[in-house]
């Protein structure tokens, strides 16, 4: 019979299911052999859309349909999840009513409701429990395994999507990823500041390689008209792998880089799930730390540390951080 494991969750916009990346591909790893579904209890999910390439084969269905514990009386109906049982559910969200629903699926349960009181595993007594919410889905795997399990990036190296990073960003040169958009103004380091620290890698003979998002042309063409010697694999490809784009082709390009400069969004935690050195530009420290990007070296600098807005981080200060980055130390 084969295992199975189900991911209990509320569902996912971009920014969640971004953030939970790591998470997929470290389940995948604990349990190679499984059937892994993941159960979006209120109906949607970024895994059945914008993402769905990119978790191919590390999550092999997505649960929206039927009674999943987001009804109010859901508690109360005799079959839910249509009378299915799971090996192992591990639950990601903290209402104790919809727990109790996904723990009657369970032959083993793992959650942090209620202080980890339906959970079939808990924490050592006293334990402080992290802010961080990819801090909070490693713990519950590694309650689930028994053992500390490390989040991990996500490997494309030997897929299509891998074939095509390398084909954009072929091996010898030292790759800087930049990505200077983000949701809102306020949470952007100013593009010129992006412009001089490519400049910068340029006279010490990196290749900056420059991402921006479908909202971000017009700096796009800022930034292509600045600077011609830099990379925009996004965009004007001449390769055979038109198909792979988007999040999946960030992603991959990701896995390319030596290091990679990110604000506050999306591009952030697609090159964290990627594998990338990330040096995070944050404008808060309290969002800094409760939405932490998940890659395996990462150092952040907070703008409030320095003044009130982004523009407030020195050229000097971001530059210092990316090269300790890139020599193996982190802030």
């Amino acid at each position: 019979m084969t295992f199975t494991v189900m991911i209990y969750s509320m569902g996912e916009v971009i920014g969640d299911g971004l953030i939970k990346l790591p998470f997929i591909a470290a389940l995948r790893r604990a349990y190679p052999q499984a059937q892994i579904v993941w159960c979006a209890a209120k109906g949607e999910t970024v895994y059945s859309g914008p993402l769905r390439a990119v978790v191919e084969g590390l999550i092999d269905e997505v649960l929206t349909e039927g009674v999943l514990g987001a009804g109010l009386f859901d508690l109360v109906q005799p079959k839910p999840f249509g009378g299915r049982r799971f090996d192992l559910v591990i639950d990601t969200q903290d209402n104790p009513r919809r727990s109790l629903v996904a723990k009657r699926a369970a032959g083993r349960f793992i959650s942090g409701a209620a202080d980890f009181h339906l959970s079939d595993a808990k924490p050592p007594t006293g334990t402080v429990q992290p802010d961080a919410v990819i801090d909070r889905l490693t713990q519950l795997l590694s309650l689930a395994t028994g053992q500390p399990t490390p989040l991990a990036p996500i490997n494309l190296a030997g897929a299509r999507a891998g074939q095509a990073a390398l084909a954009l960003l072929p091996d010898g040169p030292c790759y800087i990823g930049l990505a200077p958009g983000a949701g809102g103004q306020d949470k952007r380091w100013p593009l010129e500041q992006y412009l001089a620290l490519a400049r910068t890698q340029l006279d010490l003979g990196r290749v900056p390689v420059f991402f921006f998002g479908p909202d971000e042309q017009a700096d796009r063409a800022v930034a292509q008209a600045a600077l011609p010697e830099a990379l925009f694999p996004e965009v004007n490809r001449q390769d055979d792998f038109a198909d792979i784009k988007g999040p999946l082709l960030v992603i991959a390009l990701a896995g390319r880089l030596a290091a990679a400069v990110a604000n506050d969004a999306g591009p952030g935690h697609m090159f964290a799930a990627g594998g990338a050195p990330l040096l995070s530009l944050q404008k808060h420290r309290r969002k800094a730390v409760k939405f932490r990007p998940s890659a395996q070296r990462l150092s952040v600098l907070i703008a409030e540390d320095y003044g009130q807005d982004m523009a407030a981080l020195p050229l000097d200060v971001v530059q210092t951080a990316l090269d300790a980055l890139l020599s193996g130390d982190t802030l």
